[in-house]
C-alpha cells in the first residue's frame, strides 16, 4: 500500500512501503512486533489449532493471552498436543458461550485490549460483543476486513465485509466503509482508494448495489464519508485493472490502483476473498472493527500464518487506539 503517513522511528513501520514482492503477512508481524504486546481475551481456545496459534503468538512476543475457556478442556488440548501453558492466565468457565461473555467483559472493563476467536462459531462470540449492553458499541457499526495480497495485484487490499453484515443497507455499507478507510490509514496508506463493487460500473434503478455505490460517492464528496478517495460502482475488473476500465471507457483515479474492494453484501465480498485465498493463492488476514477494541475473527480453516498476522493487525490498532480511542 503506498503512501504512508510518518510516523515516529519508535512506531511499527506501517504498511505504506510494502512492496509487491515483500511477504504481507511476515510484515504485519515485524511492525506489530516492534510495539507493546497486548493484553488479548482468546475466547474458547479448545483446539488444538486455535490454541497453538494463541501460545506461539505469545512466544513472538505479540500477545499476553488470557485463556477464557473451560479449564479442564484447554488442559486436555494442552497435554494431548504437548502445548506448554504454565504460566498462562486461565479464566474458568463452563461453556463458550460463557467465554464470549466473560471475554466481552474483560474488554469492556479494560483489563483486555483485544479479543481472539477461538473454537467456537461466530454468531457466538459476536452475540456477546455486539449488545449495548456489552458496553463495547461504538458510534460506528461494526464490520470485518480481510486484509489480502495476490501474487497478481501489486499492492495489498482490503475486502469488506465478508464475515459480519449479511445485507447492509446504505447508512451501514458507509460504516463499512469508514472502518476500512481507517484501517488502511492506521496501516500506512494516507488516502486509501475505495472501489464500491457491483456487476456493473453503471447506475441501474434496478440494481441496488449500483444505487449504494453512487450514494456513497456523493456521500464522500460532501465530507460525510472522509479520508478516503471513492468511486462507483465498478465492476471487479474496473476496480482491479486500468486496462479494463479504459477499454470500456471508465475515468477513474480508482481503477487498478484500489486499496479497498467494498463488497455489496456478505456472501459477495466472503466468496471473493476465498476465491481468491484458494484459487488466487491469496494470504490474508483479518479483523473486526467498529468495537472498542479490536476483534480477531479467524476461520477455524485458517493457517496459523494467517491467525498470527490477524493478532498483528490487533496489535497495531490496539496500539493506534490508545491515542485515539475509537
Amino acid at each position: 500500500m503506498p503512501q504512508a503517513k510518518e510516523q515516529s522511528m519508535s512506531k511499527a513501520l506501517p504498511l505504506g512501503e510494502l512492496q509487491a514482492s515483500s511477504d504481507l503477512l511476515q510484515n504485519l508481524i515485524a511492525c506489530a512486533q516492534s510495539l507493546a504486546p497486548v493484553t488479548i481475551a482468546v475466547v474458547h481456545p479448545c483446539d488444538a489449532v486455535s490454541l497453538s496459534s494463541a501460545l506461539e503468538a505469545a512466544r513472538l512476543g505479540l500477545i499476553k493471552p488470557v485463556l477464557v475457556a473451560p479449564r479442564g478442556r484447554i488442559e486436555s488440548v494442552a497435554a494431548t498436543e504437548k502445548l506448554d501453558i504454565s504460566g498462562i492466565p486461565i479464566i474458568d468457565v463452563p461453556h463458550s458461550h460463557a467465554a464470549a461473555a466473560r471475554a466481552a467483559e474483560l474488554a469492556a472493563q479494560g483489563e483486555v485490549q483485544a479479543i481472539m476467536k477461538g473454537s467456537l462459531h461466530t454468531d457466538e462470540l459476536m452475540s456477546a460483543i455486539l449488545p449495548s449492553s456489552a458496553n463495547l458499541r461504538t458510534k460506528r457499526r461494526v464490520s470485518h476486513c480481510f486484509l489480502m495480497q495476490v501474487p497478481t495485484y501489486p499492492r495489498p487490499f482490503i475486502i469488506t465485509d465478508a464475515a459480519i453484515n449479511i445485507a447492509p443497507d446504505l447508512m451501514a455499507k458507509a460504516d463499512i466503509v469508514r472502518n476500512a478507510i481507517e484501517l488502511a490509514q492506521v496501516l500506512g496508506v494516507v488516502q486509501p482508494k475505495v472501489a464500491l463493487l457491483a456487476a456493473v460500473e453503471t447506475v441501474s434503478p434496478h440494481m441496488q448495489a449500483t444505487l449504494d455505490a453512487a450514494v456513497l460517492c456523493k456521500m464522500a464528496d460532501r465530507g460525510q464519508i472522509e479520508g478516503g478517495l471513492l468511486d462507483g460502482p465498478l465492476a471487479f475488473d474496473n476496480a482491479i485493472s486500468a486496462e479494463a476500465a479504459n477499454i470500456k471507457g471508465i475515468k477513474s483515479a480508482v481503477a487498478g490502483l484500489a486499496d479497498i474492494l467494498v463488497a455489496p453484501d456478505l456472501e459477495s465480498a466472503n466468496m471473493l476473498a476465498k476465491q481468491l485465498e484458494y484459487l488466487g493463492n491469496a494470504s490474508s488476514a483479518g479483523i473486526v472493527l467498529g468495537a472498542k477494541v479490536p476483534v480477531v475473527l479467524t476461520s477455524r480453516a485458517d493457517p496459523q500464518a494467517s491467525r498470527l498476522a490477524s493478532c498483528a493487525v490487533a496489535v497495531i490498532l490496539a496500539d493506534h487506539y490508545r491515542e485515539s480511542p475509537p
